[in-house]
């Protein structure tokens, strides 16, 4: 009886421990707000989707036949922009990229850890809108990631929708 408390007192503080990094931790982080990045093109998402009625796939087409939804090259944008958005400077951004053929060096908001597997493409498949994970984008002034992206937030969705929950489907 008076092993007990030293074995019992460690175990519970160990499995306290462990429920903290299981549940804890990744709530406490999920909370943080991300920070906003200085995108080298202001570029408004708001006008390309609620002025114009485009979808998101319009720009990102490699999401409906690939892992990655992709951004847009420089040439798709001016597509349009060849003719629309005369002198405004952050458009000019792209016009000039374009004339001297360098890329947009955009920085990545939505980043899942290397060992996860996402496809973009299965998701659009199923019928999953855009804004179930990356928000109401078209309100956005700068896109900013909402969701923790985290296991238990996909697992739950994936639970949501019966989608499957097996490991190997996310994970390599």
């Amino acid at each position: 009886m008076r092993r007990l408390p030293l074995v019992g007192i460690p175990g519970l503080a160990l499995a306290g421990v462990i429920f903290f990094l299981a549940f804890g931790a990744p709530a406490i982080l999920a909370r943080q707000p991300h920070p906003l990045y200085q995108q080298p093109v202001d570029f408004n998402h708001q006008v390309h989707v609620e002025a114009t009625g485009m979808d998101c796939l319009f720009c990102h087409r490699s999401a409906a036949a690939g892992p990655s939804a992709g951004i847009p090259e420089v040439q798709q944008c001016m597509m349009c922009h060849q003719a629309v958005g005369k002198n405004q400077p952050e458009i000019e951004k792209v016009r000039k990229a374009w004339a001297e053929q360098l890329p947009i060096d955009w920085i990545r908001i939505h980043r899942l850890p290397d060992h996860v597997r996402f496809t973009h493409e299965a998701h659009v498949k199923a019928g999953v809108s855009c804004a179930a994970c990356h928000g109401d984008v078209a309100k956005m002034s700068q896109v900013t990631q909402v969701r923790p992206l985290h296991m238990a937030d996909c697992v739950d969705c994936h639970k949501q929708m019966q989608a499957p929950t097996d490991c190997a489907t996310c994970h390599f």
